[in-house]
């Protein structure tokens, strides 16, 4: 009789409702500060994984995730490479509006030869009755708001200057406060997803008749129901492309799936 695989290659975690083995335990870093991200840290040191997880550090008392967790980001390429000496795979689960960390994952897993994917939850999709304006950035959203009489910045702090200067603005809303407010804009400091009802109060007690949002997919899209439902205008700010032959999966099971096919 044979003897068992050492405990690392036999380990079993419940995974879709189904007993499934790890047959290799992987080293990742994965580059946080998204749900996704939680939620495929939680799964993969579940599984057996070795999981570093890095936040940049922006917001204070973030939700932590399973498994190892480092602040204050890499001090550029460089740094990232160096970190990356060290792992197996590199997840970017960053947030979809983070181009210069997806950047940089891009340049530091080339210089390394690590294999590495992006996790990125799908965009919204527009739906009969909306009215919305895609604008590439957000400097020009901030360009379309001259007919607007309300302006809701459902944008996070990250932003806001480009609005300083807008009498218009009547809320801003984020986890953190921006470095600067519009003149006439109250601020509301507040974590998502938020319920379609308080959004609906929300906007209806403000008098608000245009958002500016990013489009960051995801649980926080009660904004744009409550929108729809009142008729109002909705300026969205697309999301940048991820680099030029990065490979995309849009949930957490796609990204444990990759992590246990991909190679050593």
């Amino acid at each position: 009789m044979s003897e068992p695989a050492p405990p690392d290659e036999r380990v079993v975690r419940a995974y879709r409702g189904h007993e499934r083995p790890v047959r290799q335990r992987r080293r990742v870093l994965v580059l946080g500060g998204t749900a996704e991200a939680r939620g495929l840290a939680d799964t993969l040191t579940a599984r057996g994984h070795a999981v570093t997880t890095s936040l940049a550090g922006r917001t204070r008392d973030p939700r932590l995730p399973a498994g190892e967790v480092r602040t204050g980001g890499f001090g550029g390429v460089e740094g990232l490479v160096a970190a990356l000496h060290h792992v197996d795979l590199l997840v970017d689960a960053t947030h979809p509006f983070a181009a210069r960390m997806t950047d940089h994952a891009a340049r530091a897993a080339a210089a390394t030869g690590t294999p590495w994917v992006v996790l990125r939850r799908p965009g919204w999709v527009e739906q009969p009755g909306d009215r919305w304006l895609r604008v590439p950035t957000t400097a020009a959203a901030a360009g379309m708001l001259g007919d607007a009489t309300a302006v809701f910045l459902a944008i996070g702090r990250q932003g806001v200057h480009h609005f300083a200067g807008l009498a218009n603005v009547r809320l801003v809303r984020a986890i953190e406060p921006p470095d600067v407010l519009p003149p006439r804009a109250h601020l509301i400091l507040a974590r998502g997803p938020f319920a379609l009802h308080d959004e609906r109060a929300l906007l209806a007690g403000h008098g608000i008749d245009t958002i500016v949002a990013k489009d960051s997919g995801g649980a926080t899209e009660a904004k744009l129901v409550a929108a729809r439902e009142a008729g109002l205008v909705v300026v969205l700010v697309d999301r940048p492309a991820p680099p030029g032959g990065a490979m995309v999966v849009a949930d957490v099971d796609g990204a444990v799936g990759w992590v246990e096919r991909a190679p050593a």
